[in-house]
């Protein structure tokens, strides 16, 4: 049993508000027989897309494989926030690797920001985004630590769109008492994660990738790259898998994790009813180690999403699960009908932070984004590419980071996440 199997239909979009939504997304043929290229990217999620466009800009030819469909895993069902910084708050991020190259990495995750956008824009990608994120604060105690972040921000990075929102505040902005404060950051923003992964393919496509859909990676030799019905030969090869990439490259799985998470789509609330539980345009996400997140969709549903599990199996009853969290914060949404609930697997690292790794000298793997992917995926993908064009100084940034493996073996490594996550959901409940 795998990821790419265990709970899901082959080649087709999980059941969720934005398969229900999509828009203009493609077919790609199967590989059938041998290809060849100078760059094969595994992977039809953000970080393959965005690689195979930054590749065809750079004058390579590129053959990319998904094993189901572009934007079939975490990049189509993900909560679509586009956030600043890392998945690490800067000041804990100072404390891991030195000023210096905390102050680096949050301007490679401006970048981000400024890829996705010029990107959507580049490609005309119709996908409702929309600016501003709130970060909430879920204990009172972490308030005085989120003024010291927002402080940070302003006077050492020089970072003004974000500023710090008082509980009363917050309480004038959604439609709940649970929260003691947060951050506003107008510099973040959030989109229709499946809409921008099909029109990254598009953009790819149009300029000369050639995509695969439904082509599944069965092995590999150094940068030939072996499909069930076919096989690439290549100068170089991208693993973009993520929490998919299973046995493909085991000495990344010691150190990138897949998780399953949940997100539930609400009935339209109608305009009003919406406006008493987001009084904005903006996303949320809490403070909880396992988060919670939420926005309005254009039409007015609330998309929530919150909850993991750490086997390969979803839960039964998805919808039940979100709603519980979900009502903990919006009681008053109780008489509503929920009317599409999904799950996916990203990937996780010990640290919270990218895994960048250069496997072998021709073969790079970029993953583990911990929940914060859409932009720093969109990023991983085009440092990469860069990296294959011989300008590795993005991607080694990154992979100079420490990266730890997870204790215990493939056979033990989800149970004591599994542990482990009990005592941070008891500590969120504390």
């Amino acid at each position: 049993m795998d990821f790419l199997t265990a709970n899901d239909s082959p080649g087709v979009h999980a059941p969720s508000w934005y398969a229900a939504t999509a828009n203009g997304a493609r077919d790609y043929p199967a590989l059938e027989g041998e290809a060849r290229c100078d760059v094969c990217v595994i992977g039809g999620g953000y970080s393959g897309l965005s690689a195979a466009i930054r590749l065809r800009k750079l004058g390579l030819s590129v053959v990319l494989l998904e094993a189901n469909r572009v934007g079939w895993g975490a990049s189509g069902r993900n909560g679509g926030q586009v956030g600043s910084g890392q998945r690490v708050g800067q000041s804990d991020l100072e404390a891991m690797v030195g000023r210096d190259d905390a102050r680096h990495l949050w301007m490679l995750a401006q970048e981000s920001k400024d890829v996705v956008r010029r990107l959507i824009s580049e490609g005309g990608i119709d996908c409702d985004l929309r600016a501003g994120v709130l970060d909430t604060i879920h204990r009172r105690r972490f308030e005085h630590e989120c003024r010291e972040e927002v402080a940070l921000l302003n006077e050492r990075y020089d970072y003004r769109d974000v500023s710090y929102v008082s509980a009363d505040e917050v309480r004038a902005l959604l439609g709940t008492r649970r929260y003691h404060g947060g951050m506003m950051d107008k510099g973040a923003a959030h989109l229709h994660p499946l809409n921008y992964a099909a029109g990254l393919a598009r953009m790819a496509a149009d300029q000369g990738a050639q995509i695969f859909e439904r082509t599944r990676v069965t092995g590999r030799d150094g940068t030939t790259v072996q499909t069930a019905r076919g096989s690439v030969k290549a100068d170089h090869v991208i693993l973009a898998c993520n929490g998919y990439l299973g046995g493909l490259e085991p000495g990344v799985a010691a150190k990138v994790m897949p998780i399953n998470n949940f997100i539930l789509a609400t009935e339209p609330l109608g305009e009003a009813r919406a406006r008493g539980i987001i009084n904005g345009g903006f996303a949320v996400a809490d403070s909880k180690f396992v988060v919670n997140y939420y926005r309005m969709s254009a039409d007015h549903r609330l998309l929530f999403g919150g909850t993991e599990s750490y086997g390969y199996r979803f839960p039964k009853d998805i919808a039940g699960n979100v709603r519980r969290s979900m009502l903990h914060i919006y009681p008053q949404l109780r008489d509503v009908k929920i009317d599409y609930a999904w799950g996916g697997t990203l990937a996780i690292t010990m640290s919270r932070m990218p895994y960048f790794a250069r496997v072998e000298p021709d073969v790079l793997s970029v993953s583990g984004y911990s929940g914060h992917g859409v932009a720093m995926a969109t990023l991983a993908g085009k440092l990469a590419a860069d990296a294959v064009a011989g300008d590795a100084s993005g991607f080694e940034h990154f992979s100079r980071i420490p990266a730890t493996r997870f204790p215990g073996g493939p056979r033990l490594r989800s149970p004591l996440l599994a542990l482990a996550m009990l005592w941070y959901g008891l500590r969120d409940r504390l």
